[in-house]
């Protein structure tokens, strides 16, 4: 059993990094739009865009409805990656109890 479970944790966390960065990525790619430096007329940065935003924007509408209006500040996608990060500090001390 112990063979089985070390994989798929390894596999979990992994995945959980790779929802971090791809939200970071939206961020910055949102900013970059809206700075005018990128055009979404430019199809692969339409296509990362809109990627980017249909992974992430179910998780981070389910942090907007709990987080107070800040005035034009969107900081659902930092409390997002710190709820993965605590996600993942707590997957790793359930994986020390359990071995």
């Amino acid at each position: 059993m112990e063979d089985f479970i070390g994989p798929v944790l390894k596999l979990v966390l992994s995945i959980i990094d790779l929802y971090v960065w791809i939200v970071v990525l939206g961020v910055i790619l949102n900013w970059l739009v809206a700075f005018k430096v990128v055009n979404t007329s430019n199809r692969f940065v339409y296509m990362v865009g809109d990627f980017t935003n249909k992974i992430t924007e179910p998780a981070l509408r389910r942090v907007r409805k709990v987080l107070p209006v800040m005035g034009g500040f969107d900081l659902s996608p930092v409390a997002l990656i710190l709820l993965l990060i605590l996600l993942q500090d707590l997957i790793i001390n359930q994986l020390v109890k359990f071995v």
